[in-house]
């Protein structure tokens, strides 16, 4: 089987004589992904049906309508995609834990296949369907290029200490995908169209922070978005990229975090543009190195999103500072809604709120100087995350968890000069970020 070099075994149980079914979770798209290619692999091998099954849960980790909204409507543009293939859409709905299991109860299903997360909260779902069903259940890294569990059998310390590993193995899995074929066994019985707008119903979440307009969700807005950048900005990508007044970056985080397309084939296409060396090098630097460091962190530390996940020099450090004087304390409502002494910091949380999408250079100032303004480091992580979590389309990630862990708890980062507040954990200025781009021109955008 093709993909077996990306998947792995969580359960071994007894085949059974129904659907070979693919969970799909973290990835969500037809194309290029490579645990439907798996699923689709033992299906046609098994000779039986294909299911590609969704639970929907109805309320995730801060999420609200804006990121539900943008899901959603790129789960009914799979449904299309999938039905044209011959391969059956499932929308369910409840706690993965128990309801994935009695579903593949229900059709008797072959084998269980999931996408990979490295988050707490799907190693929770996981385990809850394996003792739910004896099945085999597989799970397949589709999001990384190189599956996290390969790269490294351990936390890394650094982006130094990991991209040897991924570049080594890089030749091996950085190769192109085949395409899904139409499945030749079709599912017996009634299984869709979903009702969409149904859907609604079912969730429990907060409905006032608004969906955003200037981004379209799916997987063909995706490879659109793509295209635009690999033409008309990864040209000047390295000089552009850390400039919040430029739109020099990709805006492809939140198709990455929806999984509507794939890290891989974003590394293939700006591999083979015609941007120069330096900026293909730059942006792939990100891309996979980075990406891949933030979930290898998520999966070996359990407590990515606490200060006990931050290294032991950083809990020291800022232990010792604890108690010093902060130049300003604010609450979590005035940091929500902007009202801090520093128009800087104001514009960033504008920028997210308003847009769910946060310059990247701009994301280590605003955490940092959460920090800085907060009465505990346990204060401000929290602060940092749920904002993070709640207003970015692409917040609960492990991207947004080990950037805030970075800026407020110095991970993947060294000791500094100590100072008040901070201790050895790298401090960001005002001061700074005006000798790097032009501040007023970034403030007057986001009002």
């Amino acid at each position: 089987m093709m993909v077996d070099k990306r998947s792995r075994i969580i359960q071994e149980g007894k085949k059974g004589n129904g659907p070979v079914i693919y969970w799909m979770s973290r990835d969500q798209r037809v194309n290029d992904n490579w645990a439907l290619l798996h699923a689709q692999d033992l299906a046609r091998t098994y000779k039986a049906p294909l299911v590609v099954l969704f639970c929907l849960v109805p309320q995730f980790l801060n999420a609200t309508i804006r990121q539900y909204g943008f899901m959603l409507k790129g789960l009914q543009e799979i449904e299309k995609t999938l039905v044209k293939k011959g391969i059956s859409f499932v929308l369910i709905t409840g706690s993965p834990g128990t309801e994935v299991p009695a579903y593949a109860k229900k059709v008797k299903a072959a084998v269980l296949v999931t996408d990979f997360s490295p988050l707490r909260i799907k190693k929770e779902w996981n385990d809850g369907v394996r003792r739910g069903v004896n099945l085999p259940f597989h799970e397949v890294d589709t999001h990384n290029i190189v599956p996290c569990w390969i790269a490294s059998p351990k936390q890394e310390y650094a982006a130094y200490t990991i991209r040897p590993k991924i570049h080594r193995l890089l030749p091996q899995y950085l190769d192109d995908f085949p395409s899904v074929k139409k499945h030749p066994f079709p599912m017996e019985g009634k299984t869709g169209p979903v009702d969409w707008e149904r859907i609604s119903d079912v969730l429990k979440i907060d409905e006032s922070i608004q969906e955003v307009s200037w981004l379209k969700p799916g997987e063909r807005a995706a490879k659109r978005a793509l295209r635009h950048f690999v033409d008309k900005k990864l040209p000047g990508y390295d000089s552009k990229r850390n400039d919040p007044t430029e739109d020099g970056q990709s805006n492809l985080s939140p198709y990455l975090h929806f999984g509507n397309i794939s890290a891989q084939r974003v590394a293939l296409e700006v591999q083979m543009s015609r941007a120069s060396v330096q900026n293909k090098e730059s942006f792939l630097e990100e891309l996979i190195v980075r990406r891949e460091l933030s979930d290898n962190f998520c999966f070996y530390n359990s407590g990515y999103d606490k200060f006990e996940g931050f290294p032991s020099w950083a809990q020291a450090s800022l232990k010792k500072h604890k108690k010093d004087r902060r130049p300003y304390i604010y609450t979590r409502e005035q940091f929500e809604n902007a009202l801090t002494h520093d128009d800087l910091w104001n514009a960033a949380q504008i920028e997210m709120t308003t847009k769910g999408k946060m310059h990247g250079y701009m994301r280590m100032y605003w955490a940092k100087k959460i920090l800085e303004w907060t009465g505990s480091p346990e204060e401000a992580l929290e602060i940092a995350i749920y904002l993070n979590d709640r207003y970015e389309l692409d917040g609960r990630d492990p991207n947004g968890y080990t950037g805030v862990a970075w800026s407020i708890g110095g991970v993947h980062d060294r000791a500094w000069g100590e100072r008040p507040v901070f201790g050895k954990v790298r401090y960001m200025s005002y001061g700074g970020c005006k000798g790097k781009f032009d501040i007023r021109k970034y403030i007057e955008r986001h009002k």
